[in-house]
């Protein structure tokens, strides 16, 4: 952790102040260094007072991404967020993450953008990522999985994103197959899974993730309005996007850690409870490929049990679904 991320611990963990000389005691440099420190964080609009009684305190924080910032408000994780990275902006943060596994950075790498040039979605769609407006991330994993297990990813990421928005906002999302965060039958997030493997072995795995947090209703294009909704629209009120950042980062990290333990079937158990397309018909498109029936059930490896209109069961791993009224 560098020292501003401690630094802005300390703060919020005495709200009523702490003294330069106990900061720098902690952190082991000098008064003048905490000063220089806490100047630089002024200057990226953290209300930070300062007074002869108290010593310095937080007041406020900017709505902005900063890496220190999170990684304080995070504190100590498993693996997910131990290293945080963000950028004003960037084509996508799934590009820059696939060069840093490339690299051999650890697992557990997040990485946001302020907002993406070149945000996408499955099947190549694009992702509208206005700055500021929402959170733009993804994250490097290197499992101990089988190719085909890494479908139970996506589920876990989905249901942990799920979990942070209802603790963050009340709000009450539901989860459409394979990746999307709905709120009122509309689309306010998404998640985007990329894989590098070998045949029996994964070499890394990407998680990215979009959440419309803040957007009014007219910063959507015309044609998406019918479909997508934000947080801020459906709680009628803004959301601290470095607060919901850090929840997500949290969750994923213990669902990350349940799924490597093996774990899986009781998150399966959450996925189902939440998520609208299971006990429907739909139909699914699979590249060329059309198939309609009922979604029962995941299986052991998150796949989508679909009972086709012949009666077979198939096991699905991806595609494009419409869920039939």
């Amino acid at each position: 952790m560098t020292t501003d991320a401690k630094i802005l611990s300390a703060l919020r963990e005495h709200p009523a102040g702490v003294s330069g000389a106990d900061l720098a005691e902690q952190l082991g440099v000098s008064r003048a260094a905490i000063w220089a420190r806490i100047e630089e964080l002024r200057r990226l609009d953290y209300d930070i007072e300062a007074g002869p009684h108290f010593g310095y305190r937080l007041l406020s924080a900017p709505d902005a991404l900063h890496a220190d910032d999170l990684l304080a408000r995070l504190g100590k994780t498993k693996i997910i967020g131990r290293d945080i990275r963000v950028f004003e902006q960037t084509t996508s943060t799934n590009d820059v993450v696939e060069k840093l596994a490339r690299d051999g950075v650890k697992e557990g790498v997040v990485v946001f953008a302020e907002s993406q040039t070149k945000g996408r979605g499955r099947l190549g769609r694009a992702w509208m990522s206005p700055a500021r407006k929402g959170l733009w991330f993804s994250v490097l994993l290197r499992p101990d999985l089988r190719p085909q297990e890494t479908t139970q990813l996506t589920v876990a990421s989905a249901i942990a994103l799920r979990r942070a928005i209802q603790n963050e906002t009340g709000l009450q999302p539901e989860i459409k197959w394979p990746n999307d965060i709905l709120l009122g039958g509309k689309k306010t997030a998404g998640i985007l899974t990329e894989l590098s493997a070998e045949v029996d072995r994964v070499k890394h795995v990407i998680l990215g993730m979009g959440v419309d947090v803040n957007l009014n209703p007219g910063e959507f294009p015309p044609e998406w309005r019918r479909l997508a909704t934000s947080l801020k629209i459906e709680s009628g009120k803004t959301v601290s996007r470095a607060e919901l950042a850090v929840a997500v980062l949290r969750e994923l990290d213990r669902d990350y850690a349940r799924v490597c333990a093996g774990g899986f079937a009781s998150l399966a158990e959450e996925w189902e409870e939440h998520c609208t397309t299971l006990g429907r018909q739909v139909t699914i498109q699979i590249g060329g490929r059309r198939i309609r029936g009922r979604a029962e059930s995941l299986d052991d490896d998150g796949a989508l049990l679909l009972r086709t209109e012949h009666g077979h069961l198939e096991h699905i791993i991806g595609g494009d679904v419409t869920l039939e009224k």
